[in-house]
């Protein structure tokens, strides 16, 4: 199992819906800016979740996305899931054909380590995750970096406050 950016970056955008699951629709610029993610790329992830039923939207001013479920209803393998992500361990996607079009030796070892994996993943909701010590103080230090908007309506990114 290999977690590509794709899998990383979708849980990284729902725990910060999660963190500011309190204050109504989050605007993707403001998750592209406290976590670095291109806006674009969020676009894409983000038409996923909506698909998946694990995000809404609302349009027009104030409107952003928010989730559908209280953020201890969403496990992390859901979110990993619903981008596509393979959360397999094994060379031949769990077909036995891993060696000469036959099971290979370690096969099983694989299929337990993907197992543990999916068991892993789902036990942990982004509830968890917003209540870890850790998780909230990087939140804090994300929300007091400004966001400074240009005359054209433009943001710029990672705008430390002036002192």
């Amino acid at each position: 199992m290999r977690l590509t950016a794709k899998g990383r970056y979708a849980v990284t955008a729902m725990l910060d819906l999660a963190l500011h699951h309190d204050q109504g629709p989050v605007a993707l610029a403001d998750i592209a800016t406290r976590q670095g993610i291109s806006l674009s790329y969020l676009e894409q992830l983000f038409s996923q979740l909506r698909k998946r039923g694990l995000v809404d939207s609302t349009r027009g001013p104030g409107g952003g996305y928010r989730l559908v479920f209280d953020p201890d209803a969403i496990v992390v393998s859901d979110v990993i899931g619903a981008v596509d992500e393979n959360m397999d361990s094994t060379r031949c996607h769990g077909k036995e054909n891993c060696q000469d079009d036959e099971r290979c030796l370690t096969h099983d070892l694989w299929t337990d380590l993907s197992h543990q994996i999916q068991m892993f993943l789902s036990g942990i909701d982004l509830a968890q995750l917003v209540e870890r010590q850790r998780v909230r103080e990087v939140a804090q230090r994300q929300q007091q970096v400004a966001v400074q908007v240009e005359p054209d309506g433009s943001r710029a990114r990672n705008v430390q406050p002036a002192h």
